[in-house]
Order: structure tokens, then C-alpha cells, then sequence
């Protein structure tokens, strides 16, 4: 597996092909901002840093959504045989288009039977002690197509960790993982609008209204995490050492509910941009 490292007088980042995904994230001092990867035999985006979910992000009941007057019925995939879990950007091999000593630019290009034809772009790259990322996704195919996208970071956490962002109100999860009726009632587990602890907790929902502006602080240190978009999903188990803090174009399930908010219908040369920003303070 190719491993490209790169830094700047304030962070390193160590980034792969495959799967456009990151396998640590530090500061010069060695300081873990996101869980790096364990350096075992075998490798999976899913024990990386950060992977970027595209040309969808999370799980779509049923694997099937509407689109105009048709149905869209999506692949399997390895492991989760009865959703595109996180779409297939995460589990293809990306080509660096170019690289530096901080900064990487990978790109995909990408078919599936059931509609989707795109041309990706991801930069990531360092800028004093910021890390910058975009996602670039432009239709290629005659056919229009509904297209999301998210980054999925892995933050450090330890004991002392605490959490802190607004939103205006979230979705439980039902046992399949998907979203329940959406709710302004936040639990207090739940609700992070001042600093609080996540703790050792399953945590598995989504959030509207979000500012776009989540902060983590541990002891003396403070992340900032930026993203142009309203919606954050944010995902723990009771033993991880991480928490995840995901910006998503559109909420889990949005291919399914009225008005499927926040997809994008693409037209052929039509692009869909996230970004997102990680700031150690």
C-alpha cells in the first residue's frame, strides 16, 4: 500500500490511495488529533483516520430510493450486504493527480449500473495548523443523478474529552441504524450546545441546523472542526477511544424523506463540493 507523508512546521498527515483515506493525523509534537491506524497486515478504510463517503454518505433504507418517475436500487456492499454503506468511494483505489510536501490531490473515476458516473476530486492539505479537505464530485453519465457526499474523521478522545456544537435538533436511530422521526426535544446525552462529555456511550445520530463550527477539547488542547454544510452525524461506541464527527451534504436516510434534503440531482459537467477544515488550537 502506497503512504504518502506530509507536514508543515505544525502538523503531519500521512495519506493512502486506497480509499482516498488518511492514516494519521498529528501535531509536530506527536500529538494524535485523529486515531491513526494500527499498522496491521491487512488494511480497511474503516481502520483509517478519516475515509470520504461518496457519491452518498451513511446507510438509504432499504437500498433503494425514488428518482423522478423510476427507482434507484443500489449495489451491495462486502460486508454490509444489504446497504452502499458510505457509497464505494471508501473502497476504491484513488490516483494521485498531484502531491507536495503538504498538500495531495487524488481522483476517481467511478461507475455503477444503477445510475451513478463520476469524476471525483479529493484535496487534502496542510496550512499552518489547519488541515483543509475537499471533495470534488462532477456527473459524467447523459442520465441526471441524486449525489451526497461526507467526510467520516475519527477524533482522538480520551476520558477527559469534551464535545461541543449547536444544532437545531437531531434524529434518533432505530435498531437497523437508520433515522427515526426527527425531534427539537434533544436528550441531554445528547445535546452538546455547551462543552460536555461524550463519554462511554453508544452515540449513533444525526443533527440539523448544525453551524457548521463543532469544537473537542482535551485538558489543555482545543479542535475546531469547520464544514460548508447543516448537517453532522456523530458516532461512538462504548469502548472507542475516538469519536466521529461527520459532515454529510444531506442526512442519513435523506434519499428517502419528503423532498430528499440536501442531495443534489447532477446533470452531466454539474459538480457537488464539500469541504471541511481541521484546526488544532
Amino acid at each position: 500500500m502506497d503512504v504518502f507523508t506530509l507536514q508543515n512546521p505544525h502538523l503531519r498527515m500521512r495519506v493512502t490511495p486506497q480509499g482516498a483515506a488518511l492514516l494519521a493525523l498529528e501535531t509536530a509534537d506527536n500529538r494524535a488529533i485523529l486515531r491513526p491506524w494500527q499498522n496491521n497486515a491487512s488494511f480497511h478504510p474503516g481502520e483509517s483516520s478519516l475515509f470520504p463517503m461518496l457519491p452518498l454518505a451513511n446507510r438509504v433504507a432499504h437500498n433503494r430510493f425514488p428518482l423522478r418517475r423510476s427507482q434507484v436500487d443500489l449495489p451491495g456492499q462486502p460486508g454490509d450486504p444489504d446497504g452502499f454503506l458510505h457509497g464505494d468511494g471508501w473502497l476504491r483505489q484513488w490516483e494521485v493527480r498531484d502531491a507536495d510536501e503538504q498538500a495531495i490531490t487524488l481522483q476517481l473515476r467511478a461507475t455503477e449500473a444503477c445510475g451513478f458516473d463520476y469524476q471525483a476530486e479529493i484535496t487534502y492539505a496542510l496550512e499552518k495548523n489547519r488541515f483543509n479537505a475537499q471533495i470534488a464530485i462532477t456527473h459524467v453519465g447523459a442520465t441526471p443523478m441524486l449525489y451526497g457526499a461526507g467526510f467520516h474523521p475519527f477524533f482522538a478522545k480520551t476520558p477527559q474529552t469534551q464535545l461541543q456544537f449547536s444544532a437545531g435538533g437531531y434524529w434518533p436511530e432505530d435498531p437497523q441504524h437508520l433515522p427515526l422521526e426527527w425531534s427539537s426535544n434533544i436528550p441531554a446525552a445528547l445535546d452538546f450546545m455547551v462543552p460536555s462529555f461524550p463519554g462511554a456511550k453508544w452515540i449513533n445520530n444525526g443533527y440539523s441546523g448544525w453551524s457548521g463550527i463543532a469544537r473537542l477539547f482535551n485538558n489543555e488542547n482545543e479542535t475546531l472542526l469547520r464544514s460548508n454544510t447543516p448537517w453532522l452525524m456523530v458516532y461512538q461506541t462504548p469502548q472507542s477511544e475516538f469519536i466521529c464527527l461527520e459532515p454529510q451534504t444531506h442526512p442519513v436516510n435523506a434519499h428517502n424523506q419528503p423532498g430528499q434534503p440536501g442531495l443534489r440531482l447532477l446533470m452531466a459537467g454539474e459538480t457537488l463540493i464539500l469541504t471541511l477544515q481541521i484546526e488544532s488550537l
